[in-house]
């Protein structure tokens, strides 16, 4: 199953890259970006709430808290640089660039958690990272 909740993720990047494409004409990017943050927080606490996984809260510990605030810091400045990006460049340019991050977080779970880069992995890294390059140059 986890591989449809991963080409669902796709699919709606892809929509996000286009329809933040159409909201930031003419506006902050950092402004767009909160805006966007504003409408996945409400989202997110709203199936929070309806599914009662709030309840879990008193369960995570600091470690998991640590980890969960450094991935929002992260993701927040990736948001911010990938909305400033599409008010730059095109389209078709940023989001491929942008998925560079899939070969890099490749990398990094091999260096970080240990786990194994088999040959289809390690080509399939090495296709993105050429398939960037040829956008970028």
């Amino acid at each position: 199953m986890w591989w449809i909740y991963a080409l669902l993720s796709a699919f709606f990047a892809a929509l996000t890259a286009i329809l933040a494409k159409l909201g930031i004409n003419g506006v902050d990017s950092d402004l767009a970006t909160a805006i966007r943050t504003v409408v996945i927080l409400l989202v997110a606490w709203s199936i929070v709430l309806v599914r009662a996984a709030w309840r879990q809260l008193p369960l995570l510990t600091g470690s998991t808290w640590t980890f969960l605030v450094f991935s929002g810091l992260t993701t927040g400045l990736s948001w911010l640089c990938y909305f400033k990006a599409l008010q730059l460049g095109t389209v078709s340019q940023v989001a491929p660039v942008d998925k560079l991050s899939i070969a890099l977080t490749i990398g990094l779970a091999v260096l970080v958690l240990g786990e194994p880069l088999t040959l289809k992995t390690a080509l399939g890294a090495g296709l993105i990272i050429g398939g960037t390059l040829v956008l970028i140059f």
